[in-house]
């Protein structure tokens, strides 16, 4: 298999004329930039499920502290959020409102083979919490679903652990399951994700951030972003039955995002007259069976090192690239230069026949 970083390289130089990206193009900086999502929801979320900073030990032979009944009654298919920093105000919710983690399952560490988990023992730290997550969470989520999670969707695995005084009292359940994946903290959703679509998808003219030349969590667009969301494809008004082909793919969603960021912009010429190039994914199989069908047409700039051009305002109106607005190319391809002072006049052009 080709080294896509190199390939990516390669046509990324080339993008300072406007174009279409097709998807192999685009996927590693979509890999990266999945891969920095999980990571900083890690650190975020996975160490516990309250902040270890902002709870207070708890005595020995004491009642429960109450910030720990709701987590710890919390069974699967249960939707919790919270607003505190230290998500001391945790509570379980209807899945139909607005709600921060899924349960998907119940680990019970008393059952851990050895003194581990035994009383009066630690609270796992946070590389020990993710070891735990991809020990037992990935394989409960996808129990929960049937089978059918996008590993590179909507959602990401997560686990939540007592709080340290909860942990002192003895509890030793996790709670395995789901939440937006999101570079920073992730936003909150409705809907159990047993019914929902797990493509990850924007609204149209949503403006993706920017960290290191790769797209990062939404933004207004009147802020520094990677790209602009110009339109939504649904391959399942085109492909039935198994997962297409990537050139299969590619041809369909090439033609529909050309056509959306038309009307998107107003303008045929929009996407060349700012200089911008048209990017989109792929499906792979695995997201496909999961139920994923539908894809994003980002509208961006290729940067001249790897990865994307900064921009800032709507690609509906005025922008900036890189701190610069954008030269429309001349029509003809090639520009006369203008004369210098005191030189003779041009020649006349001639004039189509």
């Amino acid at each position: 298999m080709p080294d896509r970083r190199d390939t990516r390289g390669r046509d990324l130089e080339r993008a300072s004329a406007p174009k279409t990206l097709s998807a192999t193009k685009l996927r590693w900086g979509l890999l990266i930039a999945a891969l920095g999502a999980i990571l900083a929801a890690t650190v975020t979320m996975t160490v516990a499920g309250f902040d270890t900073d902002k709870v207070e030990a708890h005595q020995p032979g004491a009642a429960p502290v109450v910030r720990d009944k709701e987590f710890s009654s919390a069974a699967q298919g249960d939707c919790l959020t919270w607003s505190k920093p230290d998500r001391s105000d945790l509570v379980k919710v209807n899945c139909a409102d607005k709600h921060l983690f899924e349960v998907a399952g119940v680990i019970d560490l008393s059952a851990y083979p050895g003194r581990e988990f035994a009383e009066g023992t630690r609270h796992p730290d946070s590389l020990r919490m993710t070891e735990l997550r991809d020990e037992h969470c990935v394989t409960a989520v996808q129990k929960y679903l049937g089978g059918r999670f996008d590993p590179r969707g909507k959602f990401m695995v997560n686990v939540m652990s007592p709080s340290p005084a909860g942990w002192q009292h003895g509890d030793r359940t996790l709670r395995c399951g789901v939440q937006v994946a999101a570079t920073t903290a992730s936003p909150a959703t409705t809907g159990s994700l047993v019914d929902s679509d797990q493509s990850k998808v924007n609204a149209v003219g949503t403006c993706l951030g920017i960290n290191q030349n790769l797209p990062t969590d939404p933004v207004d667009c009147a802020q520094p972003h990677s790209v602009e969301i110009v339109g939504t494809v649904d391959l399942s008004t085109n492909f039935t039955g198994g997962p297409p082909s990537e050139s299969e793919q590619d041809k369909f969603v090439e033609a529909e995002c050309n056509r959306l960021s038309g009307d998107y912009l107003g303008s045929p010429d929009a996407i060349r007259n700012k200089t911008l190039t048209l990017f989109f994914d792929y499906l792979e199989p695995a997201s496909w069976l999961a139920g994923s069908h539908k894809l994003d047409c980002w509208l961006g700039k290729g940067a001249d090192r790897e990865g994307f051009a900064t921009v800032v305002g709507s690609a509906r109106g005025e922008i900036l690239i890189d701190g610069q607005a954008p030269v429309p190319p001349p029509n003809s391809g090639r520009s006369t230069p203008a004369p210098l002072p005191g030189a003779a006049p041009l020649p006349p052009q001639p004039q189509p026949r």
